[in-house]
């Protein structure tokens, strides 16, 4: 493989290997990228691991119950003709080629010192316990050591079965594996703490999958994504041990093996939180609590960081939250386009439970949950005085030191600083402003006490609100009128009955959409236009008169406006990962060309304010006629088109 970095030297490899795949030998020289890498598998050594029973050659293996054990060991599966989709130099800083990269981050090969593991963990899914779920997708390689003094755990994911696939086959598909790709890097290039993601691998193998369930499935390319991160322990780690649940009737595995949970506090405290360890290494449950506060405020910390970005996760369980407070396991994310506090990028989740306002409140009851599975070894009570203590000031503490800092307030703080937020965020929910582009468009704002500039920004600013046609589309009722009677004579007549089919919260915002449909229907566009302007000049009239307090306080007007810009710049990105852009991108590697994912990698990699703006303009325009797009460019940073508002992500 060293001397044919061709696609097919990697399929011929392949192919040679096949016949002893089992043992996933490597018996060739090692390509002098991988040479360098030290595998010191610590957590495989300090958690217990379970071997799989034995079982005949050839026989499927089958999900099943692991108790007393936090990982169990597995094997990836072959791919036919792996491919490489796209690589990350920066979440790698490896300088691997392409075919070499297809086959070790396919599965195909095992990197030399890999120990492939499943990890064993439960999780409250939607706010109910589901017992053992464990990865059903991924496989822990094991933990790279660098020059440096890092340790990264390595992972696969879509890498094939292991005992936690329940009725899965332990494959991803291309597209949910390029959204998961391209989101961890962008979030990491954005600043907030999230698991990296270093490869993205296809194949001509297959599954079958009904994306929507809706009876329509297809085949889909069977792909792998290199997942990176100190650890992909997460809160449902400890929920293992979890008596039967009074309400699901589930319980954890290990339920009475208290000694395994001593053991993991011990190897999460000791290995990623060292510092508290030294502090507290003769009192366990002073150390339990000081770990356990500071989860709590990374994890607050971090979904500020996600409100002031825009990001929607969508899937807020126990078992996808890390327990050293990073943004894990990408689904169906999203990120606001139109703002909206009420948005739900999962479609899957009918009762909004994790939309985008919500998710403060869903990480604090999460971390409620963490506290109750680290009992006895932390005392409930202390956990939950800890949670009222921590999480609602560290949130808001955070939020608003990153919202002065978007708005680009650079002096001392004022008092009214979070109603200047609460405010714009009200306007931009009146006006159907785009999240993104708002923020980013404050920076040129013109700061000076007169109003020169004030009529082009305004004219700017207007353009980033939601059309008419927007808005209609937004709020198109989502049920028959017929039904929707029906609901409301059923809530009136047996509220039993109604309480049973439909929740009074789904048809109160159906009437919502029916009577803001009705406004709208009365709306003209100059109308909307001049609602629009009168909003935001009442707005920007507070934050000019803010901005001149915050010069105010600096010696230098000038030195102040730089840094207010540059500050802006560095906070406001001019690029997310809009769903759109991902399914631009996945369309295009779906008919073989995987040059867009590879652009809009490169895009995401630098997503803030850049001088050289005319070299990124070619960079980022959506190829002509992408996903419904009628053969106009349109530029990555540009509102999105109409077609966006209909793509669904379950």
């Amino acid at each position: 493989i060293q001397g044919s970095p061709s696609q097919e030297g990697a399929h011929v490899l392949v192919r040679s290997l096949r016949p002893s795949y089992e043992g996933l030998t490597w018996s060739q020289p090692v390509p002098r990228w991988l040479a360098g890498l030290r595998f010191d598998n610590r957590a495989l050594r300090a958690l217990p691991v379970e071997t799989p029973p034995p079982r005949p050659e050839g026989a499927p293996s089958a999900p099943r119950p692991v108790p007393g054990a936090c990982f169990s060991r597995v094997r990836p599966r072959a791919l036919r003709q792996p491919r490489l989709v796209a690589l990350s130099e920066p979440a790698l800083a490896l300088w691997a080629r392409e075919a070499e990269a297809a086959l070790f981050f396919s599965g195909n090969a095992l990197l030399p010192g890999a120990e492939p593991a499943a990890h064993c963990y439960c999780g409250h899914q939607f706010g109910q316990f589901a017992g053992q779920l464990g990865d059903g997708a991924a496989m822990y390689l094991g933990e790279v050591c660098t020059a440096a003094g890092e340790r990264w755990e390595l992972q696969l994911k879509g890498a094939g079965p292991t005992p936690f696939s329940r009725q899965a086959d332990g494959r991803k598909v291309l597209r949910s594996s390029i959204r998961e790709f391209l989101c961890s890097e962008a979030m990491f290039h954005l600043g907030i703490p999230t698991t990296r993601a270093g490869a993205c691998v296809t194949s001509q193998s297959t599954v079958v999958r009904d994306a929507f369930y809706d009876g329509n499935p297809k085949y889909e390319k069977c792909t792998v994504v290199l997942r990176i991160a100190s650890t992909f322990l997460r809160f449902g780690s400890f929920e293992i041990f979890k008596s039967t649940d009074e309400h699901t009737g589930r319980a954890g595995p290990s339920v009475g093996r208290n000694d395994i949970r001593v053991q993991m506090l011990d190897y999460v405290i000791g290995s990623f939180y060292p510092e508290i360890q030294a502090a507290h290494a003769s009192d366990s449950v002073q150390r339990n609590a000081a770990f356990f506060r500071e989860v709590t405020r990374r994890t607050a910390r971090m979904v500020a960081e996600w409100q002031c970005v825009g990001f929607c996760h969508g899937v807020l369980n126990t078992d996808n939250m890390s327990i050293v407070g990073l943004t894990i396991d990408y689904g169906p994310f999203g990120f606001l386009d139109r703002y909206d506090p009420d948005h739900v990028c999962n479609a899957s989740d009918n009762a909004g439970r994790y939309a985008y306002s919500k998710q403060p409140e869903v990480c604090k009851w999460n971390l409620q949950k963490l506290a109750e599975a680290l009992e006895p070894e932390l005392p409930r009570e202390l956990g939950e005085a800890i949670l009222a203590e921590e999480f609602d000031a560290e949130f808001h503490r955070h939020y608003l030191q990153k919202m002065r800092r978007k708005l680009g307030l650079v002096q001392a703080e004022q008092e009214e600083d979070a109603v200047l937020v609460a405010k714009l965020l009200e306007t931009m929910h009146l006006t159907g402003a785009d999240f993104t582009n708002t923020f980013y468009l404050l920076s040129s704002f013109p700061a000076g006490p007169e109003s020169l500039g004030l009529t082009e920004f305004l004219a700017a600013l207007t353009t980033q609100c939601a059309s008419l046609e927007e808005l209609r589309l937004a709020f198109r009722p989502q049920m028959d009128p017929r039904q929707l009677s029906m609901m409301l004579m059923l809530a009136q007549s047996n509220p039993q009955l109604f309480a049973l089919i439909g929740t009074r919260a789904n048809v109160t915002k159906e009437l919502e959409r029916v009577e803001q449909q009705s406004r709208l229907e009365q709306l003209s566009p100059a109308e909307l236009l001049s609602r629009n302007r009168g909003h935001w000049a009442n707005w920007l009239q507070a934050y000019r008169a803010r901005l001149e307090q915050d010069k105010e306080g600096a010696g230098d007007p000038e030195a102040w406006q730089a840094e207010r810009v540059r500050v802006m710049h560095a906070n406001n990105p001019k690029y997310v990962l809009r769903n759109y852009i991902a399914q631009t991108a996945i369309e295009a590697a779906e008919s073989g060309d995987f040059s867009e994912v590879r652009r809009v990698l490169k895009l995401l990699e630098a997503p803030y304010h850049r001088a050289e703006e005319a070299a990124e303009v070619s960079e980022a325009a959506e190829p002509e006629g992408a996903g419904g797009a009628s053969g106009r460019r349109r530029s990555y940073s540009s509102k999105p088109p109409l077609w966006a508002a209909e793509l669904c992500v379950t």
